[in-house]
């Protein structure tokens, strides 16, 4: 039986496949495994992989939560534009209403993302969607 404490690491996508690396460079994830995924211990829910954009590190910045600035001491590299991140779903919610919202790559997303955001909100921000 696995323990509820470790870490999912058979997640699910949001289109219902396996999840899907999201960054091994910067390396991502709240387990830091370069994945999405979540459990328990994730009250943040890190769960919607994006790829991110200058308006959207200014808006993160501006609502109290700096990406760009590096630190070291907690092995934070500091993000820039183009980099991909699991990001919390509630931010991405907060800054789609915003009209900030960064693309998100929908088979690194974790299923959990659904209980923050629509799946159609997420498709029309989508950079992997034919």
């Amino acid at each position: 039986m696995r323990d509820m404490a470790e870490p999912q690491r058979t997640g699910r996508n949001v289109l219902g496949g396996p999840l899907a690396l999201c960054s091994a460079k910067p390396v991502t994830g709240f387990f830091r495994d370069g994945c999405c995924n979540t459990g328990p211990q994730d009250v943040g829910s890190h769960t919607v992989c994006v790829v991110m954009t200058a308006a959207f590190l200014a808006f993160s910045a501006k609502a109290g939560n700096d990406l760009s600035t590096p630190m070291p001491e907690y092995g934070f590299p500091g993000l820039k534009p183009g980099d991909r991140w699991c990001l919390c779903a509630p931010r991405w919610q907060e800054a789609f209403n915003a009209g900030q919202a960064p693309r998100v790559v929908l088979q690194a997303t974790h299923e959990g993302a659904l209980e923050y955001a629509k799946l159609s909100d997420l498709k029309r921000h989508a950079v992997d969607l034919s």
